[in-house]
This record gives structure tokens, sequence and C-alpha cells, in this order.
């Protein structure tokens, strides 16, 4: 079965685009725990990523890595704070969370509601 994240590969659904390879597709999620959180998935369909085989999940993490020196150079933090969880999206994916304190990665607190403009102004300041 399709999931959302696939629609977004297949451009059925439009996203906050931050990097993309033949392999991977980096976007900002709309309902951020922090602005500049961030999605890394596989653009094969795969829904958990303990699934992924060694080599994919190894290339899936150094496309991980990359974005997140982007995210770290647009949005002022002391770290890149990383996880799985798996359970949202039936399609593995990796979340990239700029952070300060520990707190900022509590994925049981209320997200952001941030609007059009403040995603795309994100958006911008991280690709460029």
């Amino acid at each position: 079965m399709s999931s959302i994240f696939s629609k977004i590969i297949n451009g059925d659904i439009p996203c906050y685009k931050i990097a993309e390879d033949d392999s991977f597709l980096a976007f900002l999620d709309i309902h951020p725990l922090v602005k500049g959180h961030t999605l890394v998935i596989p653009k094969k369909e795969i829904d958990y990523i303990f699934d992924i085989d060694d080599h994919t999940l190894s290339e899936m993490m150094v496309f991980s890595k990359m974005v997140a020196a982007k995210l770290k150079a647009a949005i002022p933090c002391k770290r890149i704070g990383i996880s799985v969880i798996g359970l949202e999206v039936p399609h593995a994916h990796i979340h990239l969370v700029p952070i300060n304190e520990i707190q900022d990665m509590n994925f049981s607190k209320a997200k952001m509601e941030l609007s059009d403009g403040e995603m795309i102004a994100i958006q911008e300041r991280i690709v460029k």
C-alpha cells in the first residue's frame, strides 16, 4: 500500500524539499517539533528501517549526514538530533531535529503549526 511519503516522492503531494538524489529525499516535517525538523526517506517503499539492506541503510545515513550539515549551518542550534520511531507512517524515515536541549526531541509534546510562508523561508535558508 502506498504511503503519504510515496505520494510525496511521486509528486502527487507537494513538500518543502531540502535535498534529493536518486535514492533518497529530505523534506521539512509539516508538523515539526522545532523549526528545521526534517525527514529523510528512501525513495524505495520500505516500511521498517531495519528491513533496508545494509548498503542502502549506510547510504541513507551518509545522505542524512549531508542534510544534517545543511541544517546545522542554517538553523541556530547546538546539535542535530536524530530519531527513528517508525510508527507514524508505514515508510522508513529518519527525523533530523535541530536541538539545543534534550526536550527538543520530545515527540509527545505539541507540534508547531507554521504558515506556508514560514516553511518556505526555512526551506530557502537550509537549501541556500
